[in-house]
Parts: C-alpha cells; sequence; structure tokens
C-alpha cells in the first residue's frame, strides 16, 4: 500500500475518519473534568491518570483529524471546490490549535496537586487570560474546528457522496454541544459524528481505488500498478 499513493491516500482518509472522531468521544467519557469538579485544576488532580490519558487522546484526534480533513477535500474536486479548501484550510488551523492548547493540561494537573484549589484556579486563570494564549492559541481559532467540521460535511453531501443525514448529524453533535456546560452532556453530543463520519470513512474504504482516482483531474494521478503499466513499452506492434 505505502508504494501506491492512491490507496494509501484512499485507505489513510477512510480509516482517519473513523479513528478521529472515535478517540475524542473516548476522551471526554474518560475525562475526570467531565464527571467531577468542573474546575479542571481540582478535577485533574484527583484523577491524574485519567487526566493524562484523555490529554493524550485528545492530543491525537485533533491531530487526525486535521489530516482526514484533506480526504473530504478530495470528494470535493468536482464541486464547490474553491469554497472547500477554504473550510477545509480554516478546519485543519482550528484542530491544530486545539491540540496546541491541550499542553494547558497538565499545568493544571500539576496545579491541582500542589494548590488550594482556590488558588490552583486563580493561578491558572492569570495563565490563561495571558493576551498571547488568547489571541494565539484560542481566539478565533480553536472554534474553526468544531465549527468548519460540519460546515465541510455539508459539502460532501452537496456533492452526492452521502445523505443529507450526515452533515446533519455531524452539526448536531459538535455545534450543539455548546448550548451546554462541558460535562456529561458533551458525552452524547460528540458520541454522535462518531457515526457519521465514520459512514464517509467505510464508504471511502469500500469505493476502490479506481472511484477514488476518478476525482482526480483527467490525466492526473494514478496508481502506481496503472502507471507502471501505461509507461512499460509494448512488445506487440
Amino acid at each position: 500500500m505505502l508504494n501506491d499513493q492512491v490507496t494509501f491516500r484512499r485507505v489513510t482518509a477512510g480509516v482517519l475518519l473513523i479513528v478521529a472522531p472515535l478517540l475524542q468521544a473516548i476522551a471526554v467519557a474518560v475525562d475526570p473534568g467531565t464527571w467531577g469538579d468542573e474546575r479542571e485544576a481540582v478535577s485533574f488532580g484527583a484523577n491524574p491518570a485519567l487526566a493524562q490519558i484523555q490529554s493524550v487522546l485528545y492530543h491525537w484526534s485533533w491531530m487526525l483529524m486535521a489530516v482526514a480533513v484533506l480526504g473530504l477535500l478530495h470528494l470535493t474536486r468536482r464541486r464547490l471546490m474553491v469554497l472547500s479548501h477554504v473550510l477545509g484550510g480554516l478546519t485543519i488551523i482550528g484542530y491544530l490549535s486545539l491540540s496546541a492548547l491541550l499542553m494547558m493540561d497538565p499545568v493544571e494537573w500539576w496545579l491541582g496537586r500542589r494548590y488550594p484549589p482556590e488558588q490552583a484556579q486563580k493561578l491558572m486563570d492569570e495563565i490563561i487570560d495571558l493576551p498571547g494564549v488568547i489571541f494565539g492559541f484560542q481566539m478565533p481559532w480553536m472554534f474553526f474546528g468544531l465549527l468548519g467540521l460540519p460546515l465541510l460535511t455539508v459539502l460532501v453531501w452537496r456533492t452526492g457522496f452521502v445523505g443529507w443525514w450526515v452533515p446533519l448529524v455531524v452539526a448536531a453533535g459538535y455545534v450543539g454541544s455548546f448550548a451546554f456546560p462541558y460535562g456529561p452532556a458533551t458525552v452524547p453530543f460528540w458520541a454522535a459524528p462518531v457515526v457519521a463520519l465514520g459512514w464517509i470513512g467505510v464508504k471511502i474504504l469500500r469505493m476502490g481505488d479506481e472511484a477514488w482516482a476518478a476525482y482526480y483531474p483527467s490525466g492526473g494521478i494514478q496508481s502506481t500498478e496503472t502507471a507502471n503499466m501505461t509507461n512499460t513499452p509494448s512488445t506487440i506492434r
């Protein structure tokens, strides 16, 4: 597979669209901050092992989703390509920014283990309220991922690749979660897109190399096997 660019890109896109949202759903389910004290400096300090696990899960979920977005962009090569490139770029920036914010988790865990809850929260607030943190990592970049991905799936639906329910479920899950504080209610919201995005991933895995390559411009990229057959001189005249 590593020697065939068509197969590698198709399988990578399909697998990541299944794995990335699944890791995020698992992360919110094991996050001590989901079920415990809303002050993460406190809940993380109470269960540092799970705090570190959820941070790692979130990190890899969001990093892998940034790559998976490239697979969605491939599906829009025939229609809405310019708009999808803009949305795709913003979505990738959003997920990378979310991942960068996870470096604050160890700080909260460290503070929660060494200071009383009120003092730990006060120190954490002073750190995250720095202008460099707010405008360099948080605003508005962190929202680009969770808002851009549902819009990008709308474009994939408009190309005819999936049904209308896919962008609806993704939007209901990620955008709908903003209506509630981060906590137990977030779990079902972030679990829903696992089904919708996973369905796109399964369709990509099932479509085969020829159907995937058909999205490239005519005369564009070929699989390695096809290219070798094309470039081999014929002995029949």
